[in-house]
């Protein structure tokens, strides 16, 4: 496996990280008319990210590699930053929706790395999570009434 796969699915593992962290706290903190939606929709995502975040790490040990295992390194590698705190539900939708393009084009790399050393299987691992999530910004962006880009 190729240095630049290892780091990018470590990204993945570190960015997943702190996705959960992220969608726990809009789950515990979202407010107003949206407020049952957007728990239960909170709390589906955050279970998926945990999901996405142990089939990757577990990935990476099935190839012989370590992956990121402590929140320091997590919120150092992660493309997406940690929850405000102060973010209203149509921020905590928005914010989501746009973390979510930015872990797609970090998926796409690491699909590239995965092709470019024949490894078909991280390849369709990569692409199953990206496929999950691309549905789930659509539906966010159909929420706030944008459409996708």
């Amino acid at each position: 496996m190729s240095k630049e796969l290892m780091m990018e699915l470590n990204k993945q593992v570190s960015t997943w990280s702190v996705m959960y962290a992220k969608l726990h706290n809009y789950h515990w903190y979202v407010k107003g008319k949206q407020f049952f939606t957007l728990h239960e929709k909170f709390e589906e995502l955050y279970n998926e990210a945990t999901l996405h975040m142990d089939e990757i790490a577990e990935r990476i040990l099935t190839l012989g590699g370590e992956p990121t295992a402590t929140l320091k390194e997590h919120l150092e590698e992660s493309v997406v930053k940690e929850a405000t705190g102060k973010e209203n539900a149509e921020e905590m939708v928005k914010t989501i929706a746009d973390d979510f393009a930015k872990i797609m084009k970090s998926l796409k790399k690491g699909m590239e790395f995965a092709a470019e050393n024949g490894d078909d299987m991280t390849e369709d691992i990569l692409n199953a999570v990206y496929q999950s999530i691309e549905k789930h910004q659509w539906m966010l962006n159909a929420f706030l009434g944008e459409d996708n880009k």
